[in-house]
């Protein structure tokens, strides 16, 4: 997981600077206030294993954690962080302004834009068809019923809206090349409609959920899928968080892939 560290950079309260990837990259975050990254970005970004130069498109990044950590892990990973919100797009460019992320200086960017933005006003907000290899998501998937917080900005974050995953999906298809991947983490209950937006846009489905322990229910599944693929879908294996009833340490294939060391490799 994160963890605070100090920088020569001045920093007003309102934010911190943490550690990802066991101090390989770091990440500017807001303070009682939006969205903070944690494991969920993390195994995100573990989706994306490939060696050749790359470029990914993280919709929805926030401060940009899941981009960020494709960047880290794959060093011919070019990335573009498309964040609505100003504000957290502001955190983002300050990420890539620090020093200790210099080891992709240069190959990440961000854009300020609406996911859902369509023809004309999508290609002009820099988003043109075809020209990602990767698309990965986090998007909001609380249900609008749930407690609501009255922070906005951690609202914006969270709270799912109407036809969220057709939306996102389809902006994912149109960016992205033929034969590209598309991943993401959301929650079980979702399971439904992501397969629906996936429809005749992505094929090859391949879902899998995530386990606290050994007998208790899901809480996340991760799902990639390929564009243009008439593959079938597959329910892969299980991941337990922790494989030890007897301790929180992760299971030694969760905490690869939270700290970068290894990538999620699709079965095809």
């Amino acid at each position: 997981m994160a963890a605070s560290v100090e920088t020569d950079v001045e920093k007003p309260v309102a934010e911190t600077v943490d550690a990802f990837h066991r101090g390989r990259f770091h990440l500017v975050q807001p303070v009682g206030r939006g969205h903070r990254a944690g494991m969920d970005a993390m195994l995100l970004a573990s989706l994306v294993v490939d060696d050749r130069p790359i470029r990914v498109a993280d919709l929805g990044a926030g401060a940009g954690a899941a981009g960020l950590a494709v960047a880290n892990r794959l060093p011919g990973a070019s990335v573009v962080l498309v964040e609505r919100s100003p504000d957290m797009a502001a955190f983002a460019r300050k990420s890539l302004a620090l020093p200790a992320n210099e080891a992709f200086f240069g190959r990440a960017e961000v854009i300020e834009a609406d996911v859902t933005l369509t023809g004309r006003a999508r290609v002009a907000a820099g988003l043109p068809d075809d020209s990602f290899h990767h698309v990965i998501m986090n998007p909001p998937f609380n249900d609008p019923g749930d407690r609501k917080t009255p922070d906005a900005l951690k609202a914006e974050a969270h709270a799912m809206t109407e036809n969220l995953f057709d939306r996102w999906i389809r902006t994912a298809g149109a960016i992205m090349i033929p034969g590209g991947q598309l991943s993401l983490i959301a929650r079980p209950q979702s399971i439904a409609e992501i397969i629906a937006a996936c429809g005749k846009r992505f094929g090859g489905l391949e879902i899998t959920a995530i386990h606290p322990r050994e007998g208790e229910n899901a809480t996340r599944i991760l799902v990639t899928a390929i564009k243009g693929s008439r593959a079938r879908l597959q329910l892969r294996a299980p991941l337990l968080m922790h494989d030890n009833p007897d301790s929180h340490a992760f299971a030694r294939v969760v905490d690869d892939l939270n700290n970068g060391r290894t990538g999620y490799l699709r079965l095809r």
